[in-house]
């Protein structure tokens, strides 16, 4: 496909109502003064972004998610006035809402991987996730069939996003009916951690804490936040957020994790391939927002991603495109499904987009933590075992 041809993602990033946002593909941390205030905002916003996406998902029926539409805000005026809901969340094209389940799913199967992994250790699971956001996958979990027990979910961002969370728990029915109110904890790196408890159902041990932490002032000793344990297994998440800090700083993050936690897993989401012409495209476009990628410039390929993994101390590496993982993951039946969601006249362009994103992991087998992943493995794992 010539350059011409490459679909602009500032426009594949737009609803078919016109309405602002994309496929999330951004992150959101970094502090709200100072000279780097406009872009932190910036990235921020990403965040608002996606979790339209995500809405957007779930009304087609891509995805189950009982909790997205308590992350969107109401359309505000002119479009919306008097009291009651806004506008219908915007639809995002066909090449968006399937790259949002794509990315989901992927995610989900290694968490269940983790989860299946380590339950017969008896001990607390930890799951950290980086710049989470709106993301409502801990609520997801904790309301599984799958009855899940002793997870230790922690969440870390801008201290305005935990704040916003924070608030949504104490104020949401359908929140607060699964998480007690958020309780702050001492925290010397953050000066207010928050900790909530899954009092809908107590016997199961679960539990959301909330960090406000600029990461790039993330502590040298991950185990000093409230809660966290280094003597847990634990899984690190990261979509979309490393590769908003500069590449020391990431890389100080995942080694600060690999140093002293020998029973670990780590999960990264990011684009690549930014040297090819769809790349400098995506750079560009990204670029018109305000919006910077610095480790793309240093991990460009899914082979980088790997290297990436193993110079960190992670024993085995493995790695997927979108692509990859729309073809070898989803099986048969469920890709089938998807299909008759929404028609998909944008093939080449899927397989283009999907190529440019990849999903990298990796483990440490302590503790029995392994994320091994077979082709068509779309199930949520068993803890029953």
């Amino acid at each position: 496909m010539s350059a011409p041809s490459i679909p602009n993602l500032l426009t594949l990033r737009g609803s078919r109502g016109g309405s602002r946002g994309r496929g999330r593909g951004g992150s959101h941390r970094g502090s709200s003064s100072g000279p780097s205030a406009s872009h932190d905002t910036t990235i921020q916003g990403t965040d608002a972004d996606a979790a339209v996406s995500r809405l957007s998902a779930v009304e087609l029926d891509y995805l189950i998610d009982p909790f997205a539409s308590y992350f969107v805000a109401p359309s505000p005026p002119p479009f919306h006035s008097g009291p009651g809901p806004g506008l219908p969340t915007p639809r995002r094209l066909p090449i968006i809402n399937r790259g949002t389940y794509t990315r989901t799913t992927a995610i989900d199967i290694l968490i269940h991987r983790f989860l299946s992994s380590t339950f017969s250790t008896g001990k607390p699971r930890q799951i950290v996730s980086l710049g989470a956001g709106t993301d409502t996958r801990c609520f997801r979990l904790f309301t599984s069939s799958q009855k899940h027990q002793n997870i230790h979910y922690h969440e870390i961002d801008f201290p305005v996003i935990i704040s916003k969370k924070n608030t949504l728990i104490r104020t949401v029915p359908a929140l607060n009916g699964i998480l007690s109110p958020p309780m702050p904890l001492p925290n010397p790196a953050t000066n207010q951690s928050y900790v909530s408890k899954q009092h809908a159902n107590p016997e199961t041990g679960n539990t959301l804490t909330l960090h406000p932490l600029d990461l790039r002032f993330f502590p040298s000793a991950p185990s000093s936040l409230p809660g966290l344990s280094q003597e847990c297994p634990t899984l690190l998440l990261s979509e979309c957020c490393l590769c908003y800090l500069p590449p020391s700083t990431a890389s100080d993050i995942i080694t600060s994790f690999t140093s002293c936690f020998p029973s670990l897993g780590l999960v990264i989401y990011e684009p690549i391939l930014p040297g090819d012409a769809f790349g400098r495209m995506m750079i560009s476009n990204l670029g018109a927002r305000g919006v910077t990628m610095p480790t793309l410039a240093v991990y460009q390929t899914q082979e980088d991603q790997e290297r990436r993994l193993l110079e960190a101390g992670f024993r085995e590496v493995r790695s997927r495109t979108v692509d990859q993982i729309w073809e070898e993951w989803v099986g048969e039946g469920e890709r089938e499904r998807v299909d008759g969601l929404e028609r998909l006249d944008e093939v080449e362009e899927w397989k283009l987009l999907a190529g440019h994103y990849v999903v990298v992991w990796g483990w440490n087998e302590g503790e029995g933590v392994r994320l091994e992943v077979g082709r068509g493995d779309d199930d949520e794992g068993d803890e029953t075992e």
